[in-house]
């Protein structure tokens, strides 16, 4: 691979992160608050490429001796010995995640990296939990409704109703659970925090659907298969099939 190529993989690399992180794209790979940083790197990387090639393709003057780098290698690839020098073909490996974001663009983390991995789900730094938001039911998300009932035993939701919304993934006896990815970072280190369901529990709707539950504090605990960790359970009095949100993590 010589350096024009470089620069070319390297321009199709920083447009695949751009086009990422200007469209939502990015969000099924890490956090929203990244976006800035992702925008940053993309710019940087065109910026690297476009002046690689410029430098490359610019015309040479006139009388004007081939470019040296420092160890007897002309700027037009020679070696000194009549022979091109090239760099390591590994480096055609870069156009692989190109692809992957250009062509492939795989889906957010979702029910099957769920049930592959044991529910996770920290004990807070403070005992006490600020009020629900207003109005009925309240909006809560799967991680706060899921702290609240494990660590405060549902003191803080009280009779109120809430609203969260998850997708269904399979838990113990092939029963469907209410799940939403977590991330601190990005994909890589994304881990599931799931419900149980009881009362109106949501049947016949394949991994992955989404949908939105209205429920009540069940003080009901069951156990994670694949980690033993305690999984809390909702009360469920009514849901509905949703389209997947734009940010799938919470």
């Amino acid at each position: 691979m010589n350096r024009q190529a470089q620069a070319v993989v390297l321009l199709l690399l920083g447009g695949a992160v751009l086009r990422a992180s200007i469209t939502d794209l990015y969000l099924r790979y890490v956090k929203e608050g990244l976006r800035p940083f992702l925008i940053a790197a993309g710019l940087l990387l065109v910026v690297a490429a476009i002046m690689t090639l410029w430098y490359e393709l610019r015309p040479t003057r006139p009388g004007a001796p081939a470019h040296d780098d420092g160890v007897g290698h002309g700027h037009d690839g020679d070696d000194g010995s009549g022979h091109d020098h090239h760099e390591p073909r590994v480096g055609w490996l870069l156009i692989l995640p190109v692809l992957g974001l250009l062509l492939v663009a795989p889906p957010a983390l979702g029910s099957y990296a769920a049930e592959q991995t044991g529910t996770t789900l920290s004990a807070p730094r403070q005992s006490d939990y600020p009020p629900l938001p207003d109005g009925d039911p309240a909006r809560v998300t799967v991680l706060d409704y899921a702290a609240r009932a494990l660590f405060d035993r549902g003191v803080s939701l009280g009779d109120r109703r809430v609203l969260l919304t998850g997708f269904i993934a399979t838990g113990a006896d092939n029963e469907p659970i209410l799940a939403r990815m977590v991330l601190s970072c990005c994909a890589a280190d994304g881990r599931p925090v799931k419900l149980g369901l009881t009362g109106d529990v949501p049947a016949g709707l394949p991994n992955d659907s989404w949908v939105e539950v209205i429920g009540r504090y069940s003080d009901r605990i069951g156990r994670d298969p694949v980690n033993e960790a305690e999984i809390p359970y909702l009360e469920v009095e009514s849901w509905r099939q949703v389209p997947a949100p734009k940010n799938q993590y919470d």
